[in-house]
């Protein structure tokens, strides 16, 4: 059986661009296939703000994987492209949160879908605006568009035209 998931990407160290491309490469080859991304945005860092800004990028693939294989697998794939867990909010060569998943919700000490904070958070919410904008919340019953609209983070949210790439 065939899942989707709704993914962020995230980055603020390093050769940003290039990471968020070895991410995508290690999500098609651990997960499924890519089926839409969305443009790459430069955000300011949310939580501790004296930090580089970041890359993210919103993507929705196509997995034979549940949920909590899926995070294991995106587990893997941050070990792997040199993430360090340190304190929370921390700067990040990558970050990768699954926003949705099909349309379940999970609240479990090991995950949470939808994302908890989702509906605050402009930089998750622009870039999946643009490749999922009548996506419902499942539990809170708002689209992206109307979680967007009702989202009371002003921080900068800057759409990279020149940095959009096709897969």
């Amino acid at each position: 059986m065939q899942h989707t998931g709704w993914l962020l990407l995230g980055t603020n160290l390093g050769k940003r661009l290039e990471n968020l491309q070895a991410a995508t490469g290690a999500i098609r080859t651990f997960l499924g296939s890519v089926e839409v991304q969305s443009h790459i945005y430069e955000t300011a860092a949310w939580g501790k703000t004296h930090q580089p800004a970041y890359y993210n990028q919103a993507i929705r693939i196509s997995t034979p994987c549940t949920a909590l294989e899926t995070l294991h697998h995106i587990k893997q794939i941050e070990f792997l492209l040199g993430r360090k867990h340190d304190e929370k909010w921390s700067p990040r060569v990558i970050d990768i949160d699954i926003l949705f998943f099909d349309d379940i919700s999970i609240t479990s000490p090991l995950l949470t879908i939808p994302h908890a904070l989702l509906h605050e958070r402009r930089f998750a919410l622009e870039p999946l605006h643009e490749i999922a904008p009548e996506l419902v919340h499942p539990t809170l019953d708002l689209s992206v568009t109307q979680m967007l609209a009702l989202c009371k983070d002003n921080s900068e949210v800057k759409l990279l035209e020149e940095l959009h790439w096709e897969f």
